[in-house]
């Protein structure tokens, strides 16, 4: 056997030479027939987990979006419900001071408001949340997160929210309203608009106030029930207090009956006696009760009636009548201090001051 023989039965096929590549496979039809098999597969296999998940989450979304349309309507209904019970309940005169229109319309825009908003916020998340399970999606380091962030929130808005909720449970308790005169400690006035976070005030000058329903710490308020008007009326100590109360009881009932005095009292204008007594000078106390905001206003006529039937049945007040124009004042430097008493000669200062006069020479007879 030769040589050539035998290299050729060790290797009967050259090898390639390091210059030649494979050329690139092409898939072929049976291939893709079997990627379209496997597809098909899968989504056989996965069709009924998918279709039952988007029911879950179409079912979650309608029972969702009923139940909050359901929740907004009773709410409504529930705030047009207590306007009427309000309006039927406070039929008088004093309940319609109490509760205006434009106060109720605006108490029940805010509390429905806040339920509405509060009823949304519920409704929605849980439904997200309910979603967000339906997918397996591990809820635990969400919630975690979303409770941190809102703790955070609590801790740097808490300004923001002390006042929202001390203006909620303000609306909700009806504290005060469009109309009233309040006096909320940091400042005073006519409420002109109620918010959930800021109570805007007209001050008697016409200022606007802003104030935080979060730094009110108490609230008076000057227009719910009734009011009181007390007038003081000072007289000399001399009078005869028979014909002062005579006078003022005259005064109190002519000012009773007429317009429009009769209806912003609300009760009989009363003389309640002496106040106080002193050496040359009593109070007589007079009050009544009026329509709420409306008493200076009395204050201020029955003040003006009394000093005109005063000046009529000759009472003095305090200090005494006028002196007549024909008596002569006295010289108003007459009660004056001189400067220095050296400077009055007849002071026993100037005269211990003055020189002494030489004695006199005396004459001796023997």
């Amino acid at each position: 056997m030769s040589l050539f023989s035998v290299l050729s039965a060790a290797d009967p096929s050259p090898s390639p030479t390091p210059s030649e590549t494979p050329s690139p496979r092409v898939p072929s039809l049976q291939d893709a027939q079997e990627s379209a098999t496997n597809a098909a597969g899968w989504v056989e296999q996965n069709w009924s987990t998918w279709l039952a998940i988007g029911l879950r989450v179409l079912l979650i979304v309608v029972i969702a979006a009923v139940l909050r349309v359901f929740v907004r309507r009773a709410i409504t209904k529930l705030i047009d419900r207590m306007n009427r019970t309000v309006q039927s309940v406070d039929g008088s005169a004093l309940g319609g001071l109490l509760v205006n229109v434009e106060r109720r319309r605006q108490r029940s825009q805010a509390i429905g408001s806040v339920l509405r908003s509060v009823a949304s916020f519920l409704i929605i998340g849980t439904a997200a949340l309910m979603i967000l399970g339906t997918f397996q999606i591990n809820l635990a380091p969400l919630l975690a997160s979303a409770g941190v962030a809102g703790v955070a929130i609590g801790f740097g808005a808490r300004n923001l929210v002390t006042d929202f909720l001390s203006g909620v449970f303000m609306i909700l308790e009806d504290q005060y309203g469009v109309g009233d005169t309040i006096d909320a400690g940091v400042a005073s006035g006519e409420v002109i608009e109620v918010g959930l976070r800021v109570t805007k005030l007209r001050g008697d000058g016409g200022e606007i106030w802003y104030v935080r329903n979060g730094e009110v710490k108490r609230i008076g308020n000057l227009s719910q029930g009734w009011a009181t008007a007390n007038v003081d009326v000072t007289v000399h100590a001399g009078e005869d207090l028979d014909k002062v109360k005579a006078t003022l009881d005259e005064v109190a009932e002519k000012m009773s009956a007429e317009e429009p005095w009769n209806e912003l009292l609300w009760g009989p204008i009363e003389v309640l006696g002496l106040d106080s007594v002193l050496l040359d000078s009593m109070v007589v106390r007079v009050t009544a009760k009026t329509m709420p905001g409306k008493s200076l206003t009395v204050e201020r006529e029955l003040r003006w009636r009394v000093k005109r039937a005063f000046d009529a049945a000759d009472i003095r007040i305090v200090g005494g009548a006028t002196a007549p124009a024909e008596e002569q004042l006295a010289d108003p430097t007459a009660g004056m201090a001189a400067p220095s008493v050296y400077a009055n000669a007849s002071s026993p200062q100037s005269a211990a001051a003055s020189p002494l006069a030489p004695p006199t020479p005396t004459s001796t007879t023997k």
